[in-house]
């Protein structure tokens, strides 16, 4: 298992790329290995990087590439996110996509193959750095395709697939043999009509990343303890029935705790038993949380969530949650292996969970595309049925309805038994 968090510098934010001051990163980075953590996922802003369609800042590359070689020198691995894009309510896209030069961030052609040019060249300039893990394609590249976006670049689930593909393999271009892989927020598992769907989560690139917030209805419905602390536990195992290898391994790449939807005072606890429950389920490669170091508040216009998130505050010091993630990280390292495994090995823990003996069935329709998935979002009827039986005696597996009676399935996910929404929603005695 591994543990880390996605890195905001506290210097400036992900502006800091304008000013790049190496002394910060150095600083920032020391106070996360003092964690004991193990790695950081990072961002570079596309604007910035690849501010022209044919221009890619080979001092903009340079500095990533200090970055990198900063944090391995202090035992931390890391994943580069490529296409930035979006990042804390903010829209990060260069001028020759938008107004005058308006085009389809998916499917135009000049566009695309800037972008796969773009990760093709970071990905190359890391290739021979031990300490780097892969690519992600994009943070939350998925929410400029459909609403709630203002203005979104409209695709279909066909499209969407090319797009992924077309990218992953422009990571794979240039650092070969390394983990890549994309990342959605959550409507690729809530939104029937959103065009990023389940099955490209769980089935493209080296594993599957899952983004966990409890803003997304979750807490505004249960409060901020019980349901909410299980929620990333929840898209793990949702993100399991639609992948083809029972091994794949699963990235809880994004969680954190909001305020005010899990109040600051309650922010270590949560934290603590959002982990744990995670830590709970079989084949998760590790936890990433969000995020290192908290907004500095000279900063302006973010939504208020967003100043608080950081395990460190933008001093520097370590807050109570900070304290939590770091005692877990010890625990499981002290129960683990010595060295941590690289992104495309499968968790492998001294005592590794036990498998889901027991499976949920999810029909969500059509398994490409799954139009019904809306039952899968808070406040749907299989969220709570899935939240029930895991309050009341362990969290179960998924499986979808199309391989509810497929032996060699259920055998290779260790289920022995299936049970449906209807008798879990059943009233007792019924």
């Amino acid at each position: 298992m591994r543990f880390g968090v996605n890195y905001t510098p506290s210097r400036g934010w992900f502006h800091h790329w304008l000013d790049f001051d190496l002394d910060d990163v150095r600083a920032d980075l020391d106070s996360v290995a003092a964690l004991g953590l193990d790695h950081i996922r990072v961002f570079p802003l596309w604007p910035l990087f690849q501010p022209n369609r044919t221009l890619i800042r080979p001092r903009a590359v340079e500095q990533l590439v200090q970055l990198v070689d900063a944090a391995g020198e202090r035992g931390l691995d890391v994943n580069v996110d490529g296409l930035q894009g979006h990042l804390s309510s903010f829209d990060f896209v260069p001028s020759w996509t938008t107004s005058w030069h308006r085009r389809n961030l998916f499917t135009d052609p000049g566009v695309v193959g800037a972008q796969a040019r773009l990760l093709t060249e970071l990905a190359a300039a890391l290739a021979d750095r031990p300490h780097f893990l892969g690519m992600t394609v994009g943070n939350e590249f998925n929410q400029f395709s459909g609403p709630p976006h203002p203005d979104p670049d409209r695709i279909g689930p066909d499209e969407a697939g090319r797009w992924l593909r077309r990218m992953l393999a422009a990571c794979e271009e240039g650092a070969p043999g390394r983990a890549h892989l994309h990342a959605s927020y959550d409507a690729a598992f809530h939104d029937g009509a959103h065009p990023f769907t389940p099955a490209h989560s769980a089935r493209l690139g080296a594993m599957t990343a899952v983004h966990a917030w409890v803003f997304n209805g979750t807490a505004q419905l249960h409060g901020p303890g019980g349901v909410a602390e299980r929620q990333a536990a929840y898209l793990v195992e949702l993100s399991k029935a639609w992948a083809d290898d029972a091994a794949r391994p699963v990235w809880l790449q994004e969680a954190g705790a909001p305020a005010p939807h899990v109040p600051p005072g309650r922010a270590a606890a949560f934290t603590e038993a959002t982990v744990r429950h995670v830590l709970d389920c079989p084949g998760v490669w590790g936890v990433t949380w969000w995020c290192s170091h908290d907004v500095d508040r000279a900063l302006a216009d973010f939504p208020e969530l967003e100043y608080g998130l950081g395990l460190l505050t933008n001093d520097r010091g370590v807050k109570p949650a900070g304290e939590v993630f770091a005692r877990l990280a010890r625990e499981h390292r002290s129960a683990g292996p010595a060295t941590p495994p690289p992104l495309s090995s499968p968790p492998s823990p001294s005592s590794p969970p036990a498998p889901r003996r027991t499976a949920l069935v999810l029909d969500a329709g059509d398994v490409e595309t799954a139009p019904g998935r809306a039952v899968c979002a808070p406040g749907g009827a299989f969220f709570e049925a899935w939240m029930r039986v895991a309050s009341g005696g362990g969290p179960p597996a998924v499986v979808l309805a199309q391989r509810a009676g497929d032996a060699a399935h259920l055998a290779a996910r260790g289920i022995a038994e299936v049970i449906t929404v209807d008798q879990v929603s059943r009233p007792s005695g019924a």
